[in-house]
């Protein structure tokens, strides 16, 4: 029995959704604020409407006839689109407003894993009066975190003893336009993501990624929406132990627990510690770039997934294809400060050669495809290792080029990846 299926979002995280139903008995619609032509080559419709408006979404879906919808954006989750479409029964693998809180509201998120006993809980405190949390940055003895407790793209948290110092984390929140703010302990260590597929109780987990935050090489420079990340041929990383891997996957299996009747995806956040694992944050969604890791390489037919969990059966167990992944973003010249638009994008899916094209947000003309002032594209490398993934990845951005564009060729490499061993190591006394 073919599926239609309404995908929402344009991006490369879309992308890469979309790709993994392709070659499924899937029938694709897609929707999304940009026109992204690799999603649009694969579905048989796409429509251009603001993603967060529940019912542009609902009557896209219905002229289209979709059996079942998938959301990547964490703005729409937000906007209660899969509670319309869950209520226009349509069956919607994306948490409802009420559960996406989990990412879109952190003070939330930091008091229901307090609530619940979630493990790997970092100290925090919530704050509405902004003059009470200066106060208690001056009292705290250490390093904290500064969140906004809204969405802000992956731009909004300011780290004290990396990014600013007392004062400049004080500057931060007395500048800073949001109602509501949550400060919590600095972590140490490596940073990784596992996402999850969640339905009917079940939780069903990825490999570990990696993701580069920083904007230049070497982790310097303003946080982006992502530079770049990579996994490896196992489950889980260099730098960590297969017992480290699982007790993520117990954290993420105590927030399902307690997130009854939660579906879609959930992607645990964490930093690897000389104490242990702790939670940075959850997101309820797929991770952009974390998904084109990770659904290149999946093996179990995705679609199974999403229809087993409309129908109320257990979710399919996953199989990966025991490879290494490197992603590799193209940015514009000055994102994310000041990006520059307007750069012609010189590789398609034919010139990658090797490596999979995923379109971000770009700009299709009848000349050709130019980037706007958000990430443009990504390249990714999948090979036995790491380091051949991520000759692959380069072999492509070499046919792309560097006019107007900017990319963080050391994501991947066998030097970086070894700092991060030799870091954990450190903070282990080993």
């Amino acid at each position: 029995m073919t599926e239609t299926v309404l995908l929402v979002g344009g991006g490369g995280r879309e992308h890469a959704i979309a790709r993994a139903l392709a070659d499924s008995n899937a029938d694709l619609y897609a929707c999304a604020g940009n026109k992204n032509p690799g999603i649009a080559r694969l579905a048989e419709g796409f429509e251009t409407l603001d993603t967060t408006n529940p019912t542009a979404v609902v009557d896209f879906a219905r002229d289209s006839g979709v059996d079942l919808a998938v959301i990547g954006p964490e703005a729409a989750l937000e906007a209660g689109v899969a509670d319309a479409l869950d209520d226009a029964d349509i069956y919607t693998f994306g948490p409802q407003e009420a559960e996406a809180r989990i990412e879109t509201d952190k003070a939330f998120q930091r008091r229901f894993m307090e609530e619940h006993d979630i493990p790997g809980c970092p100290d925090f405190e919530t704050f509405e009066d902004m003059e009470a949390a200066c106060e208690y940055v001056d009292e705290y003895d250490g390093d904290l975190v500064v969140k906004p407790a809204g969405l802000t793209g992956g731009k909004g948290v300011r780290v004290m003893g990396d990014q600013v110092d007392a004062e400049g984390a004080k500057e931060y929140i007395r500048e800073s336009e949001y109602d509501r703010i949550v400060l919590e302990e600095r972590l140490v260590g490596e940073e990784f993501t596992v996402q999850g597929f969640v339905a009917n109780g079940d939780l069903r987990v990825t490999p570990a990624v990696q993701d580069h935050k920083r904007a230049y090489e070497g982790d310097e420079g303003p946080n982006t929406g992502g530079m770049g990340s990579y996994s490896d041929s196992s489950l889980e990383l260099p730098f960590m132990s297969e017992s480290e891997y699982m007790d993520a996957i117990d954290i993420m299996q105590a927030a399902v627990d307690a997130l009854d009747g939660y579906k879609g995806v959930l992607y645990g956040q964490f930093m690897l510690t000389a104490e242990g694992i702790k939670v940075v944050e959850f997101n309820a969604r797929f991770g952009d770039p974390e998904a084109m890791n990770t659904l290149p390489v999946l093996e179990t037919d995705f679609l199974d997934v999403l229809t087993a969990a409309r129908d109320g059966d257990d979710l399919p167990k996953l199989k990966f294809q025991r490879q290494a992944t490197v992603c590799k973003y193209a940015v514009p010249e000055g994102y994310p400060t000041d990006p520059k638009s307007g750069a012609l994008v010189k590789v398609d899916e034919e010139s990658a050669g090797d490596a999979i094209l995923y379109y971000a947000s770009v700009d299709e003309r009848e000349d050709g495809i130019y980037t706007t002032t958000s990430r443009s594209f990504a390249v990714v490398g999948i090979a036995d290792s790491i380091t051949e993934a991520e000759e692959i990845a380069e072999d492509a951005l070499a046919v792309a080029g560097e006019e107007g564009l900017r990319i963080r060729h050391d994501i991947g490499k066998p030097d970086l990846v070894q700092q991060r061993i030799d870091h954990m190591a450190e903070l282990r006394g080993e």
